[in-house]
């Protein structure tokens, strides 16, 4: 049995225009698969939380091959282009459906494959290889912080099972600001609300203050104006559950894109001090 224990993450996909337009978080990840690999091995799967495979109950997509699924439109040709078939894990998916279970989850099986977006932007940078087996999760967007926490720590275990736990969402994310009257560049300064959101998502992980985490949209600056809905930020408290509560969170990357959309990386866990060093 695979052994190794890793960190858990959560990964700002931002805009799908990522994958031509990498900025400063495309190098960034292009050096987090990598330093994964030389400091824990290379992960015997991938479970990923994304805040684009939403639905009423969790849902594990359990098929034996995935491919890129182009989840948005409006965008140029090339994209549609880019691709990302990996290996699924419906081994994996079998006994993580037992875990769930056993933690009084409701959690269903299926026989499909595909990745989102928020998936395969990721690892087509960070592996590019596609020869991980990767295990997308649904999960139920309607659950509180504090749930989604709980949600993580039923899938603590698999970090110490080789099993790299992956959330990716936004750190802020209103899409408002992207495609209002007024869309800001790429490179705009950042907005004062995002810069004070997201310090205060910072301040409050290294103090590992969850209670204030878990009541974000009450006690953190601008939380309605970041976070309209808060299915982008959520996987972070899937992945702070895996992770744990004993170590504080460890911000591996921070940048921001059109002003307002937030492209922060953290790890979870004991081991995430690694990846930060």
């Amino acid at each position: 049995m695979d052994t190794r224990t890793f960190p858990a993450l959560f990964l700002s996909h931002g805009s799908p225009m990522l994958a031509l337009e990498p900025g400063a978080t495309g190098p960034f990840l292009q050096r987090l698969g990598p330093a994964i690999a030389e400091r824990f091995g290379v992960p015997r799967a991938i479970l990923a939380v994304s805040a684009h495979s939403l639905a009423r109950e969790p849902v594990l997509l359990a098929g034996a091959q995935h491919h890129a699924v182009h989840d948005f439109g409006g965008f140029p040709d090339a994209l549609y282009q880019l691709r990302y078939d990996s290996p699924g894990a419906p081994e994996l998916a079998a006994q993580v459906q037992q875990r769930l279970a056993a933690a009084g989850w409701p959690v269903h099986r299926v026989d499909q494959g595909g990745l989102d977006h928020g998936i395969w932007t990721m690892l087509r940078f960070m592996f590019p290889a596609a020869d991980i087996p990767v295990l997308p999760l649904a999960w139920v967007p309607t659950l509180p912080p504090a749930q989604q926490f709980a949600l993580g720590e039923a899938l603590a275990a698999l970090r110490h099972e080789g099993v790299l736990v992956m959330g990716t969402g936004s750190i802020t994310h209103n899409l408002r600001r992207l495609f209002g009257a007024r869309r800001p560049a790429l490179d705009a300064p950042e907005a004062a609300d995002s810069a004070a959101f997201r310090g205060w998502m910072h301040e409050r992980a290294q103090a590992r203050d969850w209670e204030a985490l878990f009541a974000y949209r009450q006690q953190a600056p601008h939380a309605p104006e970041m976070h309209p809905t808060d299915e982008h930020l959520l996987p972070w408290y899937v992945a702070a559950g895996a992770g744990g509560r004993e170590a504080a969170p460890q911000r591996l990357h921070e940048a921001v894109t059109y002003g307002s959309l937030g492209m922060d990386a953290y790890a979870f866990g004991t081991e995430a001090a690694g990846l930060a060093a």
